[in-house]
């Protein structure tokens, strides 16, 4: 059965476990997971990044449900994905998958495909903070 198990976006801290959890299934036989965290360097960032802070469109809980039934229906998996919004520091994670398949090309292919879809289309942006008391905004996508 291919469905989307989880597709929400939190202000709070994202749970790897419970992901894996929603994913948990007697009839797979793969599971994947994605976990991006804040890192504390950017090639563009004028020092060391400290923090992200996170934006949405309202219509952003949406949209990543689009994103995950695309890739559960086109990879016969089931999904649960979640991406942070608010202030993180690095460490934190801001995006958290997790597939399940009967076979791991298509849990594989179904975690990467959510990943790309929310890099090009889910309506978040970030606000990259730096040490030196820089900030500079991202566009589109986590």
């Amino acid at each position: 059965m291919t469905e989307v198990r989880i597709a929400r976006v939190s202000s709070v801290a994202l749970d790897v476990g419970e992901h894996l959890e929603a994913v948990a299934d007697p009839a797979s036989g793969a599971e994947t997971s994605f976990v991006g965290r804040v890192r504390d360097h950017d090639p563009d960032a004028s020092g060391a990044v400290t923090a992200l802070e996170y934006t949405a469109h309202p219509d952003v809980e949406a949209t990543l449900r689009e994103i995950a039934q695309r890739a559960a229906s086109a990879h016969n998996a089931q999904v649960a994905v979640s991406h942070r919004i608010g202030r993180l520091v690095v460490g934190d994670a801001a995006v958290v998958i997790a597939c399940s398949a009967g076979h791991r090309a298509e849990a594989f292919d179904a975690c990467r495909a959510v990943i790309e879809d929310i890099k090009r289309e889910l309506p978040v942006w970030k606000r990259q903070l730096a040490a030196d008391g820089t900030a500079a905004w991202k566009g589109l996508g986590g």
